[in-house]
């Protein structure tokens, strides 16, 4: 016997992602207006699921941070040459936070990841972040735009660090304070909520 492909329905996986900018908005104060572009993609109907679609499309990522909340895993970003948090491009049918566990894993080695649970009783994500990506002539890519949907990730107390050296240039455990040069908005709300220490 032989397993049916999953399903995926673009227009759903769109309404999903209106409905976690809406949920997003409100839980963080933020402006509902903003994230105009991707907004503008979900009432055209573009497939923001699909990396060949521009101007922008969904990415996930994942801050994975130690069980204090006090330390953060960092990769080494090849294409971009800056220490950011793990991620990537989502790959349908994925739920977005299994998305960025799978990307968190991949370039960083380690085991016993799991998304913090405030994801799964809020049904939101910590952070969405809509940001320009250069082009990439030799890949065909134009400059474009990546809607990062973010996920808060632990680690597990002296899990090894593997970092996949063909994804990335190496991976470190940072201080906290760091993110705010990377991802304020994001650490912002993870203090708001109580994630990280004040």
């Amino acid at each position: 016997m032989v397993d049916a492909p999953l399903s995926f329905d673009p227009a759903a996986f769109r309404e999903h992602v209106r409905t976690l900018l809406d949920g997003h908005a409100r839980a963080f104060d933020l402006p509902e207006d903003g994230h105009a572009l991707l907004r503008r993609q979900i009432a055209s109907g573009d497939d923001i699921h699909c990396r060949s679609t521009f101007p922008g499309h969904v990415t996930t990522s994942a801050f994975i941070l130690d069980g204090a909340g006090e330390k953060i895993l960092l990769i080494h970003h090849r294409s971009l040459d800056r220490w950011l948090q793990p991620g990537g491009h989502y790959e349908a049918p994925e739920d977005l936070a299994v998305s960025g566990l799978r990307e968190a894993v991949e370039e960083t080695g380690m085991a016993g990841l799991v998304i913090d649970p405030w994801h799964r009783m809020s049904g939101l994500s910590i952070d969405i972040d809509s940001h320009r990506i250069p082009a990439r002539p030799e890949g065909g890519e134009p400059e474009h735009w990546h809607h990062d949907i973010r996920y808060v990730v632990r680690a597990q107390e002296g899990a090894a660090l593997r970092p996949d050296l063909r994804e990335v240039h190496g991976a470190a455990w940072r201080e906290l304070q760091e993110l705010e040069a990377i991802a304020p908005q994001a650490l912002q709300n993870m203090r708001r909520l109580g994630l990280v220490p004040p």
